[in-house]
């Protein structure tokens, strides 16, 4: 016997597990955990969500949403880096990835009162404007993406449980559909201590990420591809 969080047992075989579906919003597990923390962005996924369910569940499938970035002038590799970490990702049997896409724009936006700037004491003109004009990056696709292939892998039965990780509250819906609809229940990956509340109470449980299970979830610093080539893990993030 084993137990779900908050008390619902399963009385389940070895050879029985419960078939698990991952999801993985790549752009809210970058920012809400890797960002900070660069020797932990040489990331197994597939291996992370088996150290956060351990021996619990059949994982048949983790799907990786993310999309393309772009050069800024402030860190020119970082597509480069982007490209190999996708390469590595597409060596893992069971992971599927999912690409969205950026759109970068100018627009207008109402400057913070007082104004900060980098570097430290710029010194804005007199009068300070009431508006700026901004360089605007947006992901496109990856939340609706992750949405509707959550909601179809639950009518088509794929799964019987499915785990989300993400922060972001336009997926209350699709899991609310999926549990309260379909009747499957949905585990909330937060990667935040406090995850939103309406994805909270969305969900049939969650189960926190900790950095811990980043750190035993990374690549080899080296890989050897099938053709014989390797592929190594960025410098930037050792």
């Amino acid at each position: 016997m084993w137990c779900e969080p908050y008390g619902l047992c399963f009385l389940v075989a070895k050879e029985t597990l419960l078939r698990a579906f991952v999801y993985i919003d790549g752009f809210n597990l970058y920012y809400r955990m890797l960002k900070k923390r660069p020797d932990l962005k040489w990331l197994n996924p597939l291996q992370l969500s088996r150290e956060i369910l351990g021996s619990k569940y059949n994982i048949i499938q983790l799907n990786y949403y993310t999309a393309r970035i772009s050069a800024r002038a402030h860190d020119p590799l970082a597509p480069a880096r982007q490209a190999n970490y996708l390469k590595a990702l597409s060596t893992v049997s069971g992971i599927h990835i999912h690409r969205g896409n950026f759109m970068t724009s100018e627009v207008w936006m109402p400057l913070a009162t007082p104004p900060d700037a980098r570097p430290l004491g710029y010194s804005w003109s007199f009068p300070t404007p009431d508006v700026v004009k901004v360089i605007k990056s947006e992901e496109k696709g990856s939340d609706v993406n992750l949405g509707v292939h959550l909601v179809r892998d639950a009518f088509l039965d794929k799964f019987d449980v499915a785990f989300v990780l993400t922060n972001d509250s336009d997926l209350v819906e699709p899991i609310r559909i999926v549990v309260q609809e379909v009747d499957k229940r949905v585990g909330l990956f937060a990667p935040v201590k406090f995850p939103n509340a309406s994805l909270k109470a969305a969900a049939s449980f969650e189960l926190h990420v900790r950095p811990h299970h980043l750190a035993m979830a990374q690549f080899p610093v080296q890989m050897q591809l099938e053709d014989g080539s390797f592929l190594s893990r960025p410098p930037e993030w050792s």
